[in-house]
């Protein structure tokens, strides 16, 4: 073992002095929306003078310009050079370099064994030769030559027994090294696998050994926001989930890794537009629009993503019907139905592409599984993608809420006792010994020690239904507290959640589910309907200091009391003061909207055409409890002074001038119907068409 000891020892010694070719290995990864930062390190033993480092068994989707050196101390390099070869599958697979190392050892005491062999051959010689020497040499007694007899006989017969017994383990040994030949030879007829290596050339001014650092950025990886929106009741605070969904196939698996994720897009072109001057003339032929305004960044291509259905609406809401959406780079599409929705399977490709005559072209990444576009005929405004989850309206329609509990206003010191401002105004009997919720784990016997107040991401009270889960443990109170799952970096230009926890992403394109963090949100819950575009009822919940939360448009699954409600799309890049996430479509809700025909009215004056409109509105509730509902609908606009809209009357409904917009907010009792009504009426050329 001696002998092993020191041949295992000096083999990479034999193999790296050599060849120069030394491992690293993955220190830590910076995952972007769109590619990767890989950190690797290794140790290098320099002689003075020109030494030629070859890193080998890396990712062979480098951007070799992004490849950075770190560590040098007083080294200098001379090039850096990045190539990629095609190495065998048995230089990869995880058997292999313990196969290989087992082979090695083998055949290395095989060697050892054969040498024993040797000295005892040799021994055995020098005894046949002396035994012959002694006999020419002297005459010797009877006695003599059977005590001499005696010794050749047995210890040639030792050195034979000895031979025969390494020669059987000589032939063990060799089995087993056939055997793993054999195991190697079938890793070689798999096929080879592409991989990076980088070839660095150093200049010491001494012998010396420094700790390199290489870090290099990699395509084909990146992370998509995915979320989980969970609520109990109607009563109680939005349980939202933050995840990040991994994934890459560069070659290289990512084991036991740091992972931070950044917001940032290194890829992205993020060269300043350049604004000229615009000279007008007279031109004949269609005009066209050609200035290229650029995709909005912060939408990330989603891998998982297989099929994509979603509702295409003009800058008014108005469905559009016919509009094409193509799976860009391909011939695979689609057209929106009459009411403007789509579907369309994704076998691949990245990016969609939204076009329909007099508006403005779309091009948006796969980023979700429902992609819903408000597109704009205005040709010289910029491109806005609203993209909201079904049921949701416009921004518009987005109403206050109270605000989450921020661990900074909530907090004070450290986490006894939980001093909470405000805390005066409960009674003493709920901070004397509270019952702690870390993360929903009931924490019993919680003391201050236990939790650093920068590790809390939200503390609250509960209150009502939610106290009453506890029953006596929660006498004196219940606290519960969300610890943070990553530290937020703010970047110049991006964010960065730097995970605490280890992880491995192998290079296979799997998805991989990282908790980024979690919040509880203080929500206000209403029930929605616009009948005029959908009948629906959509229970909704809206959400104030969203900001807050470093949210970027994805997938979110609901979940309500405990059920899976279905799939939206959070978009915080579409609202300004609040967040409106749709819950759900609730059936026992019914809303009707129909017209009232008068065929007694005059649909003519003099030169011009008059329409009478009135619409009733009526709504049941059929749930055993009571609800509020807020109710939508819309007078057209006049854009042309020929047109008029007069005569309009809304009842109880607030009326917003600019847009038309109606809304009505009412309660509505367990099992009641109440109805709603407006009219209004439009004059217009009778020559003219309009389009209501």
């Amino acid at each position: 073992m001696k002998h092993l000891s020191i041949y295992l020892f000096i083999i990479p010694f034999l193999v790296f002095a050599n060849d120069r070719i030394l491992p690293s290995r993955i220190k830590s990864v910076t995952v972007y929306l769109s590619g990767a930062q890989i950190t690797r390190t290794a140790h290098c033993t320099l002689s003075e003078g020109s030494n030629e480092i070859t890193f080998t068994g890396l990712s062979h989707k480098i951007d070799e310009s992004s490849i950075q050196i770190s560590g040098l101390k007083s080294v200098s390099i001379l090039s850096i050079s990045y190539d990629k070869n095609y190495l065998n599958k048995q230089l990869n697979d995880p058997n292999s370099k313990s196969w290989q190392n087992e082979k090695i050892i083998h055949e290395y005491n095989i060697k050892l064994l054969k040498n024993k062999i040797l000295g005892l051959e040799e021994e055995e010689k020098v005894i046949n030769s002396n035994r012959i020497t002694s006999g020419d040499n002297q005459t010797l007694s009877l006695e003599k030559v059977k005590q001499f007899g005696n010794y050749y006989r047995e210890r040639t017969t030792a050195i034979k027994n000895e031979i025969l017994k390494i020669n059987v383990e000589i032939d063990t040994l060799e089995q087993k090294v056939k055997a793993l030949k054999q195991q190697l030879s079938e890793l070689n007829k798999a096929p080879e696998t592409e991989q990076g290596e980088i070839t660095i050339k150093f200049d010491a001014i001494t012998d010396t050994n420094i700790d390199v650092t290489l870090t290099y950025f990699v395509s084909d990886a990146g992370w998509v926001p995915n979320y989980d929106i969970k609520s109990t009741s109607l009563n109680t605070p939005l349980s939202l989930a933050y995840k990040a969904n991994v994934y890459q196939k560069t070659g290289q698996d990512w084991n036991d890794v740091n992972i931070t994720l950044s917001t940032e897009q290194p890829d992205y072109n993020i060269t300043k537009p350049e604004l000229k001057a615009k000279y007008l003339n007279f031109v004949y032929g269609r005009a066209s629009n050609s200035a290229w305004k650029g995709s909005k960044k912060g939408y990330g291509y989603n891998p998982s993503v297989k099929k994509v259905v979603g509702f295409i609406t003009d800058n008014s809401g108005s469905p559009l019907p016919g509009v094409n959406v193509i799976v860009k780079g391909t011939s695979i599409g689609t057209q929106t139905d009459f009411d403007g929705n789509y579907t369309l399977n994704i076998p691949y490709g990245q990016r969609l592409v939204f076009s329909y005559i007099g508006q403005e072209t779309q091009e948006l990444p796969i980023y979700a599984s429902i992609m819903n576009v408000s597109m704009s005929e205005d040709v010289n405004a910029l491109n806005e993608v609203v993209v909201v989850g079904q049921g949701q309206t416009s921004r518009a329609d987005i109403t206050s809420a109270i605000g989450i509990i921020a661990p900074e206003t909530a907090v004070q010191g450290k986490v006894s006792g939980v001093q909470i401002r405000g805390a005066n105004s409960l009674s003493s009997k709920v901070f004397k010994k509270p019952l702690y919720l870390i993360d929903g784990v009931p924490m019993e016997n919680f003391s201050k020690e236990d939790l650093d107040v920068n590790e809390i991401q939200d503390i609250r009270i509960l209150k009502g239904s939610e106290l009453a889960i506890y029953g006596t443990r929660g006498n004196n109170g219940v606290i519960a507290i969300t610890t943070k799952k990553s530290n937020v970096k703010e970047e110049l230009a991006s964010t960065e959640f730097i995970i605490k926890k280890r992880y491995s992403i192998s290079s296979d394109g799997d998805i991989s589910a990282i908790l980024v963090n979690s919040f509880q949100l203080s929500a206000q819950y209403e029930y929605f309907a616009a009948p005029m575009v959908n009948q629906n009822v959509f229970l909704t919940a809206t959400v104030n200091n969203w900001e807050k939360l470093q949210l970027l448009p994805g997938e979110a699954n609901i979940y309500y009391k405990g059920k899976y409600a279905g799939k939206t799309t959070l978009d915080p890049f579409t609202v300004n003061k609040a967040l409106v996430l749709s819950l759900g479509i609730d059936p026992n809700i019914t809303v009707e909207r129909n017209q009232e025909m008068n065929f007694k009215e005059k649909s003519f004056t003099g030169s011009n055409r008059i329409l009478n409109r009135t619409y009733s509105l009526e709504i049941k509730n059929n749930k055993s409890t009571p609800i509020d509902l807020k109710l939508m609908d819309r007078v057209p606009i006049s854009q042309n002074k020929e047109i008029k809209v007069s005569s309009m009357e809304f009842g109880r409904a607030d009326y917003d001038d600019k847009t038309g917009l109606l809304t009505w907010k009412m309660k509505v009792g367990s099992k009641e119907i109440k109805k709603e009504k407006f009219t209004f009426q439009i004059k217009y050329p009778r020559a003219q068409r309009i389009s209501l």
